[in-house]
């Protein structure tokens, strides 16, 4: 496969430059977009504490509109600038309502065109100042606005600093009637605050299978199992690695990867092959690689699929691996995780698993029922099969994070009976699973 180089001038004489615009920003244009300005001076919500902790932790679950909650932590100094990782999962624009597996609604996704983009441009743009210079954020679409969204985050966090479009398998192949193709993918979309932004490296554990068709050599006297790769690389080079090695010039139109010198030392070590025809490549040994990167098609994570799977039965549940992944590259235990649209609570959980401080927000008494219910309960079989009485079959967050109760719940409704409601469920749900 031919690859591209990077010039600036075709056939050594035209400029690049002056044809294309580089740089050009392009942006959506939409009746009821908002100046900057005006949402970043957005009314704050008037936060009331229903519940507080055990030990004063920064996890905090808000029950109200976003929009105001997250212009109130805007004003907070322990939180602007020290969000380490957003992840949200917002209404897809679908023009539905989604029920809870007990058929109560939990949540509403009605908005469409220019007014959804307005809604999740100006949460995203609180998200933005936020997020600490360091942080990251993955917003989660399917393809009926992923595409509009994707030119929105240019705009607010800067085309460079995207990072990725990852395509999520989300379930089991489709037996389609209609004529298109079986829909089984949704998207991540990642950006980063700045180029200078926390990265673990994530990494999947060769598997036998995996190891021997991409490692598909053995060295006769060690036994060690390598894959060959080239030593040259696109593009011309007039320094030590564009002079000939071994009497050999690069490739037309390449360079070597190393100078000769380095090639020399690692042909004395036996890495190098040599084929029948003297044409070099490099070893590449399978003992050396700590895994496999992981590439920006994940196909691991569906979500809930089968009659055995652990659920909270919130709709539109996310799988918490897909969530650990995220977490575990793009944040370090004692960083702070925010996800404003927290749903049954998936991004809360994980992030008490791997020891990060959270913070949550939802509008749905539902979600905020649901997520109660994971932290005091832990999560429940799917399936119509599982008797009532059955015991939650995963671990409840108690014996993940100690304690049950580290964390504080706020509301921004003012309405009374709303208020008397979720202090019942707090009283239910905790007391419930002390017995």
């Amino acid at each position: 496969m031919a690859t591209g180089t990077a010039k600036k001038f075709w056939n050594g004489s035209i400029d690049l430059n002056d044809n294309i615009g580089n740089g050009l920003d392009i942006k959506l244009s939409y009746d009821g977009k908002k100046p900057v300005s005006e949402i970043l001076n957005t009314p704050q919500a008037n936060i009331r504490l229903l519940w507080q902790g055990e030990h004063g932790t920064k996890n905090r679950l808000y029950y109200g509109d976003n929009l105001p909650i997250l212009a109130n932590l805007l004003r907070n100094s322990e939180v602007k600038g020290n969000v380490r990782l957003v992840y949200i999962d917002p209404p897809f624009s679908t023009r539905s309502v989604f029920q809870s597996r007990s058929q109560m609604d939990a949540y509403q996704d009605l908005l469409a065109g220019s007014q959804y983009i307005e809604f999740l441009r100006e949460r995203l743009i609180l998200l933005r100042e936020l997020l600490a210079n360091d942080g990251s954020i993955y917003v989660h679409l399917d393809d009926n606005m992923a595409f509009h969204v994707k030119v929105i985050m240019d705009e607010i966090f800067g085309k460079n600093n995207f990072r990725n479009w990852i395509t999520r398998k989300k379930c089991n192949p489709k037996n389609y009637t209609r004529k298109a193709y079986g829909n089984i993918s949704d998207y991540l979309l990642f950006y980063t605050k700045t180029s200078d932004y926390v990265w673990n490296r994530p990494l999947e554990s060769w598997t036998s299978d995996r190891a021997e068709k991409e490692y598909t050599y053995i060295e006769k006297n060690t036994g060690r199992r390598y894959k060959k790769v080239p030593i040259h690389a696109p593009g011309i080079r007039h320094g030590e690695t564009g002079q000939p090695w071994r009497g050999m010039e690069p490739p037309p139109g390449k360079h070597w990867q190393f100078t000769p010198k380095a090639l020399d030392e690692m042909d004395a070590k036996g890495e190098i092959y040599w084929s029948s025809n003297g044409n070099p490549r490099r070893k590449i040994y399978l003992d050396q690689s700590e895994g496999v990167q992981f590439q920006d098609i994940w196909l691991e994570f569906r979500d809930a699929h089968n009659q055995m799977v652990k659920i909270s039965g919130y709709p539109t549940e996310k799988n918490p691996n897909l969530l650990e992944l995220i977490v575990k590259t793009s944040s370090n235990p004692g960083d702070l995780i925010l996800d404003c649209f927290s749903g049954s609570g998936t991004t809360l959980a994980v992030a008490s698993e791997l020891k990060r401080a959270w913070i949550g927000v939802d509008n749905s008494h539902e979600a905020i029922t649901t997520t109660l219910r994971r932290f005091s309960k832990g999560l429940q079989r799917m399936g119509d099969f599982v008797k009532v009485t059955e015991k939650p079959v995963q671990n409840k967050l108690i014996d993940l994070y100690e304690p049950i109760t580290d964390f504080s719940l706020f509301t921004s409704i003012t309405d009374s009976n709303e208020i008397k409601s979720i202090k019942e469920i707090l009283d239910f749900e905790f007391k419930s699973a002390s017995l």
